[in-house]
């Protein structure tokens, strides 16, 4: 069974998550009103701006929903201001958007456009091979809490992707390094989600404390 897998529209670099989609298998569809989050099966949150994003995402109702959507367990995958938008605490005390992940998150943690880089990162749940990772006026996790798993971290710790139950974030940009791991997770997981006794693809997932064993 092919599932739909939701890309918010408002703004940002959403084309490119439509074309990881794509390539591995999923059907995507573009989320812009609250009518086109019927009948998916996950849903992606985009890079872009963040302030931007939140208040589309009020102007167009779509709060209410989507905390729905991921209430049933749908998957939802957000990437750098994604990640922004699903902090439950925003650095500096801005109001968070959707505070789907017990985390506590900085803007801009890298600095300026010019400060962008791309590097290697070890995720032990998508594999021995390395994720290339692009980051563009990235944000930085500060604090998780309990319930969060780490999936990969900067050498000097910093934590860059994590996990909490059925919501995914990252730091950085797998979607502009053709790096479709992160969309095949979620296609698995809303796969897992729409028929759980099937088990699809489930593998032992590390928690914060193993990674920090490595």
């Amino acid at each position: 069974m092919t599932m739909r897998i939701g890309v918010l529209a408002l703004q940002g670099a959403f084309a490119e998550h439509v074309a990881s989609l794509r390539a591995v298998g999923a059907e995507p569809v573009e989320v812009r009103l609250p009518s086109h989050l019927d009948d998916i099966d996950g849903l992606v949150i985009p890079g872009g701006e963040s302030t931007t994003m939140r208040k589309l995402i009020d102007r167009w109702g779509l709060r209410q929903p989507i905390l729905e959507l991921a209430g049933r367990g749908a998957p939802v995958f957000g990437t750098c201001a994604g990640m922004i938008v699903l902090a439950r605490e925003i650095a500096g005390g801005e109001e968070p958007v959707l505070p789907l992940l017990d985390v506590t998150v900085e803007r801009n943690a890298f600095g300026r456009q010019l400060d962008s880089f791309e590097t290697e990162l070890d995720v032990p749940l998508l594999g021995d091979t390395p994720v290339h990772a692009v980051f563009i006026r990235a944000p930085i996790i500060d604090r998780v809490g309990p319930d969060v798993d780490v999936m990969a971290s900067l050498p000097d710790g910093r934590i860059v992707a994590v996990r909490e139950r059925n919501v995914i974030a990252t730091a950085f940009h797998p979607e502009l390094a053709r790096e479709h791991r992160f969309h095949r997770l979620v296609a698995t997981m809303a796969a897992e989600h729409a028929d759980p006794g099937e088990g699809v693809g489930r593998r032992p997932y590390p928690t914060r404390r193993s990674q920090q064993g490595r």
